[in-house]
């Protein structure tokens, strides 16, 4: 008993202690302590920029327009919920990448007849249509999965679309 006591004690002193940290820890800059929030985003973060580095690699190996935008289709798709490779898939279909790309449309979005300033822009809005977030196009893309989604943006006119996206994401995935 007087041992279960003591153990007990020591419990009381250092739990405290242990999850707050030291207070000697505010002279020492290499001692941080991180909420599991500030550790998901960091894991985040890195995740993306892993992704990001596959899409550029794929698009730099076969010298196409959109490479360096990586990092913008990484976070459009996780800003959107979309599969990370799924914009880089349709712009290689749709426009080997950019290099034929009409009005800064590499995604042959509206069927090529919607003009864009820029990659830039033209990624932020179809991320944003396929995410489901544009209520004249949600009924299409929200909360639909990726073959769903497919099938509403081009698999209905060209049966084996769908199919070449997802050999074209793997593709992405394995760095080839």
């Amino acid at each position: 008993m007087k041992k279960q006591t003591i153990q007990f004690a020591r419990g009381l002193v250092l739990m405290p202690f242990l999850t707050t940290g030291s207070p000697l820890a505010i002279f020492n800059n290499d001692f941080i302590f991180r909420s599991y929030a500030e550790v998901a985003t960091i894991s985040v973060l890195d995740e993306q920029a892993d992704h990001a580095e596959k899409i550029d690699a794929y698009f730099a190996k076969r010298n196409m327009p959109l490479e360096g935008y990586g990092a913008k289709l990484a976070k459009a798709a996780e800003d959107n919920n979309l599969d990370w490779r799924l914009l880089p898939a349709i712009a290689i279909k749709e426009s080997t990448g950019g290099k034929f790309s009409c009005n800064n449309n590499p995604f042959g979005w509206g069927s090529c007849k919607i003009k864009f300033k820029s990659f830039d822009e033209a990624i932020t809005v179809v991320a944003m249509n396929l995410g489901g977030s544009n209520p004249r196009t949600e009924r299409y893309y929200k909360d639909k999965t990726t073959v769903e989604k497919l099938w509403h943006y081009n698999t209905s006119v060209i049966p084996t679309y769908t199919t070449e996206i997802l050999e074209f994401m793997e593709l992405i995935e394995m760095g080839k």
